[in-house]
């Protein structure tokens, strides 16, 4: 192997990294220290490598230039929570500097493209921790630096990168005392030794387990490949083309089925064939819907065939857009639950996005939002801490004025839409709503997934939750006693109200005895119980 890596060779390289973070993702998920089930690190790491790979894969070019502005653009859409953001932005210095490169790479353009993703990912971060991924590609892009004056090849480059790396991450858990705690290295930081890795084994020709096929997951069903129409203004393939292969011919082997996938795949994107010789659920977004035909009818019948063209869904949408003026505001917030979305959409908010601690939406997600609200400017609630660089990213991405309210819980956020004033300028909005964030308190009640000692506190896997916007208040074996616990502690002498979402996991009948014993418990409090319908917590708690 030589000092220099080509196009193609790039281009494997990044394939390999994701590949390698989504095999290993659940791995890296139960490295999170915080023992709530939401542990999301190695999730948000592949989704954001997975859009970029997507992005990459749609261009047409294969230069070293268009590889690396597709990669960097798709972690950019794809970001999602912390971790994908800083991932993303590691991306987007290691492209900046590999872009420039014309036919080939050197080790010393590798070199200094690992700095400008340290560099970069330190600076989107507004007080960086040490311990976590900032410390692994700091030390990462400081060995490089002694790595490539004396390396041989690439692969001796990365095998001392990547031991440098792992020997870091070793050393953590005695930066970060939570980490020690659990017993656990970075989550971060293991996630991006396995991208790291990936580059190796793209190098040595050893690719990584997990193949990426445009951008389709193989257990997703044709209802999730659904159509936005507001989203086509660049759409490659106009025909959203869907049937089913019945009454397949006798000749029809397994190996067609997998020969019409793969010929799909050849005309468009989006591609679902799932079946067996029985029958047969096809969907494809295309240009050629009559080939998708014609390769499908070699199998067998053809039976309940809708073909939408997009284009002209698209048209009448943005017709219909165009016509109603833009109003001054608008506002988008983040949630998961019915109860939760019936919420905001009560106190006027335009836009709700699906997602929270088990799932975050990524920069592009938001961006996409924004885009389908008819506003001059758009507030928007994270109601997470880990959506929150998220929604600022996805300020890079629209082409309309975002100002992102910090909100770091759904009660933060109810409270800060309630604080809306049309009459008022951004400006004045922004203080209001900051002085109602700070007006509330809230806390949780869920499940521990891991036996750990948080804040002092002994938690086991299986106990009761009580939590504040920061810490583990109480823990206990029943939910109704642990609620009523954590409120106690939550509560103050100015306290007047609480409400208390009931997610999924709880019963109106729960929730009616849990409001009867706080009534009584606390009779100088107005007590309220809203459905949520949020999953992971039983309890989503305001006090105000």
């Amino acid at each position: 192997m030589g000092k220099t890596i080509d196009a193609s060779t790039l281009r494997k390289m990044f394939s390999s990294a994701y590949s390698l973070v989504e095999e290993n993702k659940k791995g890296i998920d139960a490295l999170n220290v915080f023992p709530v089930p939401d542990g999301d690190t190695g999730t948000n790491m592949s989704l954001t490598l997975k859009s970029a790979v997507a992005e990459m894969n749609n261009s047409d070019s294969n230069t070293i230039e268009s590889i690396c502005m597709s990669f960097n653009r798709g972690a950019l859409k794809g970001a999602r929570g912390n971790s994908g953001v800083i991932t993303s932005q590691i991306v987007k210095g290691i492209c900046s500097v590999l872009m420039t490169c014309n036919s080939t790479i050197a080790i010393k353009d590798f070199t200094k493209a690992i700095q400008a993703g340290a560099d970069m990912a330190y600076k989107a971060v507004t007080v960086p921790k040490e311990g976590t991924i900032l410390t692994i590609i700091k030390a990462m892009a400081e060995k490089a630096k002694q790595a490539g004056k004396s390396a041989k090849s690439f692969e001796e480059y990365f095998t001392e990168i990547l031991s440098h790396g792992e020997t870091t991450l070793q050393m953590t858990p005695d930066m970060l005392p939570v980490l020690k705690k659990a017993g656990v290295v970075d989550a971060g930081g293991r996630g991006l030794m396995f991208a790291f890795s990936g580059f190796y084994k793209a190098l040595t020709g050893e690719m990584a387990g997990v193949e990426f096929v445009d951008n389709v997951e193989k257990d997703v069903t044709s209802e999730d490949l659904h159509i936005n129409y507001e989203s086509l203004a660049d759409i490659k393939y106009a025909y959203c083309t869907e049937f089913f292969v019945i009454n397949i011919y006798e000749k029809t082997t397994d190996a067609d089925i997998n020969t019409l996938r793969s010929r799909l795949l050849e005309i468009g994107d989006c591609v679902l064939c799932i079946g067996d010789l029985q029958l047969i659920k096809v969907h494809v977004h295309t240009n050629e819907p009559d080939r998708a035909l014609g390769y499908a009818l070699q199998l067998g019948e053809l039976n309940g065939v809708k073909i939408e063209n997009m284009l002209e869904q698209n048209r009448q949408l943005r017709k219909k857009q165009e016509k109603e003026p833009a109003k001054e505001y608008g506002m988008i917030a983040v949630c998961a639950g019915d109860g939760l979305n019936s919420v905001f959409k009560d106190i006027d908010v335009d836009y709700i996005i699906s997602g929270g601690q088990t799932m975050n939406p990524s920069a592009n997600d938001i961006a996409t939002a924004a885009d389908k609200v008819n506003a001059k400017t758009i507030f928007v609630f994270p109601n997470n801490k880990n959506i929150i660089m998220s929604a600022q990213q996805a300020n890079d991405i629209t082409n309309k004025n975002l100002v992102v309210i910090p909100t770091k819980s759904v009660p933060e956020g109810v409270s800060a839409v309630l604080a809306f004033d049309s009459s008022c300028s951004v400006e004045e909005n922004k203080a209001n709503m900051q002085d109602a964030i700070s007006s509330v308190r809230s806390g949780s009640v869920t499940y521990a997934v891991r036996t750990t000692n948080v804040d002092g506190i002994n938690v086991k896997v299986g106990d009761i939750m009580g939590l504040d916007e920061h810490s583990v208040l109480t823990t206990g074996k029943n939910v109704a006693d642990t609620t009523i616990n954590l409120i106690e502690k939550l509560i103050s002498v100015d306290s007047s109200n609480i409400t208390l979402f009931y997610g999924d996991g709880v019963t109106e009948e729960d929730s009616s005895i849990l409001q009867s014993r706080l009534e009584e418990r606390f009779p100088e409090l107005d007590i309220s119980m809203v459905f949520g319908g949020q999953p992971v917590y039983y309890y989503i708690i305001s006090v105000e």
